[in-house]
């Protein structure tokens, strides 16, 4: 596809905390074009003829549906949308895949084999496998041909991936690799044809290889019994002397590490997208059924409590999306600038993908929250209802929950992101020291009292000093942690603190940049200040838990002058004007009501 939307990048990852962004350099889902949506329509059709109607079947694992429904995807070309055409792919554009996810999102248990295979399937072939390896599967993988797995969880070993048992030895007579042990929660497993499996060569080399399923010694346990997405299959995979050909080994000797943790950049990602996609689909069951729901002569959607819920859900996953289309746009832009550089296809994907790991560790938090959160609404909306089978709101509030798990749990993409903007600043990738002591200087002065101006002036100065919290207390712990008083590597709580107001930072400026932009578009879904109180309430949100999460934060590692000191900077940083948010909630659940769904 010809991408038409591509401007100068201006961001680089993580440079968000310390740079202002423009709406004109932003991406917003309201921009789709036709060529974009014409695809979108087609998913559509393909979710709404293929996989909805036959969501019960799915769940009972019904044996060949999954991979059938792969194959149909595969003749429409949608496992290969991300692809080469070098391999018979469709090479569309980051946006116009995110869109594709987006669509997904109701698919429910559907989106394990699909995401299994478009993704940590696929991908590691793309990255790593060579030319031979990917005419032999790749195209297959593409086409629909063969399934994958990806087999990296061990009993012993899950976040800790390097920690991995499972081992592979070269045969005497040099051609083989043999290899033992076992892998565990391996989703697709029980229809795969070829599994990524990474393994220790000698003990501690850790490595990538392709083992095909009908080798010899390969063997499957039985299907797991989970609490959700029951129509996703997922085995323990045992390896037993299997023989895999040298020719096999994915990538390099001792650097699967690369596979294993690259691949989880875009897979977080996409996780995002589908439970945006997710969200949004649950939330029109929850606006419906309390259209349809009568209780004291009347639909319980003219019940503020009802409403309170119903808007809620709409602005929180509003604001995700914002940030993931964003994100999404910042990784094309990449990518298109490392291509007209003469980077390769596959190249200028995972470059783009790393460049941006910090956003897709807090997507994959923000997305897998929201959806949890909408999930579980929907559920209390729903009421009695909401705990029955019949409906659809208890198999998406069973299936949401792992969504905070794989794909590294919440908790660790929390620790990464914040981790890794750290590594940014020390190689100088970005100046975070800069924009850190300018915030000290700020504190020693006496605040400013001028109105903000200009059409949103508080709701920019307010994103600005969410970014001056968070460098504040950032660059507090850091300091701390230099002067020897603080080993951050053992202050977890700190970091996640941190973690959460670097989220909603992120959030913040995205929907702020989105509603703007929305201001000066003719054609918009909803009017502005349906817009407008979705950003209100999202930021008077925003700064409770920004000054929440940075006053328990600096609470756990100063003390006395220092602390008093911090506070009150960082109650300077988080005075947001007051909100009437049950008014400004009601106006985004009357549009909905309205509209007896999801509308934005």
């Amino acid at each position: 596809m010809q991408d038409t939307l591509a401007k100068p990048l201006v961001l680089k990852g993580g440079e968000f905390l310390i740079k202002d962004a423009t709406p004109g350099e932003t991406f917003i889902p309201e921009e789709i074009n036709e060529e974009q949506k014409m695809i979108a329509d087609m998913v559509r059709d393909f979710l709404n003829n293929e996989i909805l109607p036959n969501v019960g079947r799915i769940e009972k694992r019904e044996e060949g549906l999954t991979p059938g429904l792969l194959e149909k995807m595969g003749e429409l070309g949608l496992l290969g949308s991300h692809m080469p055409e070098t391999y018979g792919g469709m090479e569309l554009d980051t946006n116009t895949n995110t869109l594709i996810c987006d669509v997904l999102g109701p698919a429910g248990a559907f989106t394990v084999p699909y995401a299994v295979q478009t993704g940590i399937g696929m991908l590691p072939l793309l990255y790593y496998g060579n030319e031979e390896q990917k005419e032999k599967y790749l195209t297959r993988l593409i086409s629909g041909e063969l399934k994958a797995a990806y087999c990296l969880t061990e009993p012993s070993s899950g976040s800790d991936a390097l920690a991995a048992k499972t081992r592979a030895d070269l045969s005497e007579d040099g051609q083989h690799y043999i290899i033992n042990g076992q892998k565990m929660w391996i989703s697709n497993a029980g229809f795969a044809d070829i599994y990524i499996v990474f393994a220790q060569v000698g003990g501690d080399k850790f490595t990538g290889f392709i083992v095909e399923r009908n080798s010899e010694g390969l063997t499957l346990g039985a299907e797991e019994e989970k609490m959700g997405i029951k129509g996703s299959s997922t085995r323990q995979v045992f390896f037993e002397n299997v023989k895999v050909p040298k020719e096999n080994v994915l990538g390099q000797i001792g650097k699967g590490h690369l596979i294993a943790f690259n691949v989880l950049n875009v897979g977080r990602f996409k996780l995002c997208a589908l439970c945006i996609g997710g969200a949004k689909s649950s939330i029109t069951s929850a606006v419906q059924y309390a259209n349809e729901r009568v209780q004291f002569k009347q639909p319980i959607a003219n019940f503020g409590a009802i409403q309170h819920k119903l808007a809620e859900q709409a602005i929180r996953t509003f604001a995700v999306e914002s940030a993931m289309y964003r994100v999404s746009h910042l990784m094309q832009m990449k990518n298109k600038a490392l291509m007209d550089e003469g980077v390769g296809f596959a190249e200028a994907k995972l470059q783009a993908a790393e460049e941006y790991a910090i956003e897709c560790a807090l997507l994959k938090v923000s997305g897998s929250e929201t959806m949890d959160f909408v999930a579980d609404e929907t559920v209390q909306v729903h009421g009695g209802m909401g705990y029955s089978e019949e409906g659809t709101a208890a198999r998406i509030y069973r299936d949401s929950r792992i969504n905070r798990i794989y794909e590294g749990t919440n908790e660790i993409n929390r620790l990464l992101s914040v981790d890794m903007l750290l590594r940014r600043g020390m190689k100088g990738a970005l100046d975070i020291t800069g924009p850190a002591w300018a915030v000290q200087k700020e504190l020693a002065s006496m605040p400013g009292f001028g109105q903000p101006e200009g059409p949103y002036g508080e709701e920019h100065k307010a994103v600005k000093d969410f970014k001056k919290a968070v460098l504040m207390v950032a660059g507090a712990a850091a300091k701390m942690q230099m002067d020897g008083q603080l080993n951050l590597k053992e202050e977890q709580e700190v970091i996640m603190n941190v973690s959460d107001m670097l989220n909603d930072v992120l959030t913040a400026e995205s929907l702020l940049l989105r509603v703007v932009k929305l201001a000066d578009m003719a054609e918009k879904k909803a009017s502005q200040e349906v817009y407008d109180a979705m950003l209100k309430v999202f930021l008077s949100d925003a700064t409770a838990r920004i000054l929440k999460n940075g006053g328990d934060a600096l609470a756990s590692f100063a003390e006395g002058d220092l602390l008093r000191i911090l506070l009150m900077g960082l109650k300077r940083f988080t005075k947001y004007p007051p909100v009437n948010v049950k008014a400004e909630r009601r106006k985004v659940a009357r549009l909905m009501i309205e509209a007896n769904g999801y509308c934005f």
